[in-house]
């Protein structure tokens, strides 16, 4: 059975989008064994550079995948897939992988080169910038989605 983690940075403040992600989070979890880990963010301050904000962010996340783990992170620079690709996807990683495949959102400065670097693969919600509250909500919906199609249900029409 597949099982699922999302790791993301910071705890999501807008109370609407924090709905959303509950109503999906709760949906998901009818398919698959599934995590939600809010990893501490770093403060952004004068003195502190966008890089050295990344990788200290990077590490945190990185600390939280485990051997056996494929890493998924999001990035505007990642592959997009439609909805029935993701599903595909999905599918074929859980008769491949021994572990959890984790889907990994970034800080507002996005991730770190090194979890970039570390990533399985790379994926693209949307070629626009998108908050990362915001990327949280939509991936959520998009894997439920996927897990819908997989079961052949009715929601993806």
């Amino acid at each position: 059975m597949l099982k699922i983690r999302f790791i993301v940075v910071d705890k999501t403040r807008a109370t609407f989008l924090k709905e959303g992600e509950s109503f999906y989070l709760e949906r998901i979890k009818r398919y698959t064994q599934m995590e939600w880990i809010e990893v501490r963010p770093v403060r952004l301050t004068k003195g502190i550079h966008d890089e050295e904000v990344k990788k200290t962010e990077g590490r945190a996340i990185l600390q939280k995948v485990g051997p056996g783990d494929h890493l998924i992170a999001l990035d505007l620079s990642g592959r997009q897939y439609d909805s029935e690709g993701l599903a595909k996807r999905l599918k074929t990683l859980s008769m491949d992988v021994r572990g959890s495949v984790c889907f990994t959102i970034g800080g507002p400065l996005g991730l770190s080169m090194e979890v970039l670097e570390k990533a399985e693969s790379v994926l693209s919600l949307s070629r626009m910038t998108l908050t990362h509250e915001m990327c949280r909500l939509l991936l959520l919906e998009q894997v439920y989605r996927a897990f819908t199609i997989i079961q052949g249900e009715k929601y993806h029409k």
